[in-house]
């Protein structure tokens, strides 16, 4: 079968990069099924940030940076708050106060 080059959009950075030909033939060899979804340098980073995961012992954790936090809007008490993750917006999403006595009626 003859591969030709072809350009992907990166997940990660949304840069095009080329999928040659020879990477395809390679992928076919290596029996990989689906086209790379990051461009060189991401996937390069995310190798990188695996490798140095797993010399630690462990993958992720509280040592890998600064937490990031969303500013919500609590969907009980209508006040402004921050959460450490990212908010679906077919869940409700509540400040502190109003997490601990939501969870404290349930339990």
């Amino acid at each position: 079968m003859a591969y030709v080059d072809r350009t992907l959009t990166c997940v990660d950075c949304e840069a095009e990069f080329v999928h040659s030909a020879e990477d395809q033939e390679f992928y076919v060899q290596k029996g990989f099924v689906s086209d790379p979804k990051r461009c060189p340098s991401c996937r390069a980073a995310r190798r990188t940030m695996r490798e140095a995961g797993e010399s630690l012992g462990r993958a992720g954790g509280p040592s890998d940076g600064p937490r990031e936090y969303f500013a919500v809007v609590c969907s009980r008490c209508g006040n402004q708050a921050q959460v450490p993750f990212k908010p679906h917006m077919d869940r409700p999403v509540y400040c502190s106060d109003c997490f601990r006595a939501v969870h404290a009626q349930g339990a």
